[in-house]
């Protein structure tokens, strides 16, 4: 991949592939304009190689208005960081159907949870955030995605919680009645089909006729408990038409098709979603001195934290110092440092936890004492995502051992 340089590109270019691989970058020219005009309005001396600044203006417009062209800018930002979390996913789970380009679409559909969750106060870039967030959303995905098809519609039918049915049929849009009675045929349906066994329960076969008879029998009886609204009477052949129905729509609601943002909206190819979007930019003079602000405090903020880390680095025990180093600076897997070092790749993992955490207490203590962070969840999260980026970058690129040395 032909890694992009000027911030006009940076911001409104976006990856196309061509047989599952990378085949060039594709500018956006509504986003292209955008960012020029922007350019233009904002006196930067160093605007074209200012890329932090950019990403804090876009992230900072988006706050303030989300229906602005500033989530396209993003989106296009990150395109590197999805593409290289989506390569390095397809690259360890070979044995998955999905390609590069699919893992890819998925990742990329997280972007919103990536700005929800994104503060840039806590000193991490939104490339490492959001490479974190795209991989635990592939995971999560792809674990889903496995599980939903080893299942049968039967098998899917007995898994599913009620919860998620109703939803599954209210996204449907059926109405108060039907959803109430599919909802009594399902659970006519698991009570009659109850395999004792896991491998049973997730292939599990369509009911035979006997069974059919005994889920409509059953059915009738209770819709006759039922509170309103009253249900209606079914047969067989039509119980088994609703829970198809459920299967069908649980399967989709719940494992729904993978769109990108910048998809095309027609089949002629004539209009994306993201020409949608306004563009509501609304650059100021004083919007513009505060960004310069407050990434001038972040940087400073960035160095103290870089001066922290690398105390505590030097003051872990030489061998997680080693593990460290194996692991980040010469970019070993915990199977190969466990190899090299004689000992067993679950102790390799339990010792990188360990040092990845003492770190991290490290960086918790001073965070309080220096900044007064108050030591919340959602703040020791982010300082997680920080020494992650730490260690990614400067630790490998061997500025701690420079440090040290």
């Amino acid at each position: 991949m032909k890694p992009r340089q000027r911030i006009v590109e940076l911001f409104s270019t976006f990856i196309q592939f061509a047989d599952d691989l990378f085949e060039r970058w594709v500018i956006d020219s509504l986003l292209q304009r955008s960012i020029q005009r922007t350019q233009q309005s904002v006196e930067l001396g160093t605007a074209e190689s200012a890329e932090h600044f950019w990403v804090l203006y876009w992230y900072r417009l988006w706050q303030t208005n989300p229906e602005s062209l500033a989530m396209g800018h993003l989106s296009a930002y990150l395109q590197e960081a999805c593409y290289w979390v989506a390569k390095r996913v397809t690259l360890q789970l070979t044995s998955m159907q999905y390609q590069l380009s699919d893992c890819f679409q998925i990742a990329i559909t997280s972007l919103p949870i990536v700005l929800k969750g994104y503060n840039p106060k806590q000193g991490a870039s939104i490339k490492t955030y959001a490479s974190i967030v795209f991989s635990n959303k592939l995971r999560d995905t792809l674990r889903q995605q496995r599980e939903a098809e080893s299942r049968t519609n039967w098998g899917l039918l007995r898994k599913l919680s009620q919860k998620q049915l109703v939803e599954s049929l209210e996204a449907g849009g059926l109405s108060e009645v039907a959803i109430a009675s599919y909802c009594l045929a399902w659970t006519c349906f698991k009570t009659c089909c109850a395999p004792s066994e896991m491998p049973a329960t997730r292939q599990l076969s369509e009911p035979d006729g006997a069974t059919w008879v005994a889920i409509a029998q059953l059915y009738n009886t209770q819709r006759l408990r039922q509170t309103p609204p009253r249900l209606p009477e079914a047969q067989p052949e039509t119980l088994e038409c609703w829970l198809k129905k459920c299967a069908q729509q649980s399967r989709a609601y719940l494992y729904p098709a993978i769109t990108s943002l910048n998809l095309n909206k027609s089949e002629s190819g004539s209009g994306e979603l993201i020409d949608d979007l306004p563009d509501r930019a609304g650059a100021s003079g004083l919007n513009d001195l505060m960004i310069q602000e407050e990434l001038q405090e972040q940087q400073t903020r960035q160095t103290q934290i870089n001066a922290a880390l690398k105390v505590a680095l030097e003051e872990l025990v030489p061998q997680l110092q080693t593990l460290l180093e194996l692991y980040y600076t010469q970019g070993l897997t915990q199977q190969q440092i466990a190899a090299q070092l004689a000992i067993k790749q679950y102790t390799v993992s339990r010792r990188l936890s360990s040092a990845k955490e003492k770190l991290l207490l490290a960086l918790a203590k001073w965070s309080q004492e220096m900044l007064h962070i108050s030591l919340t969840s959602t703040a020791v999260k982010d300082m997680g995502v920080v020494l992650e980026e730490w260690l990614q970058e400067k630790l490998a690129s061997g500025s701690s051992k420079e440090g040290s040395g």
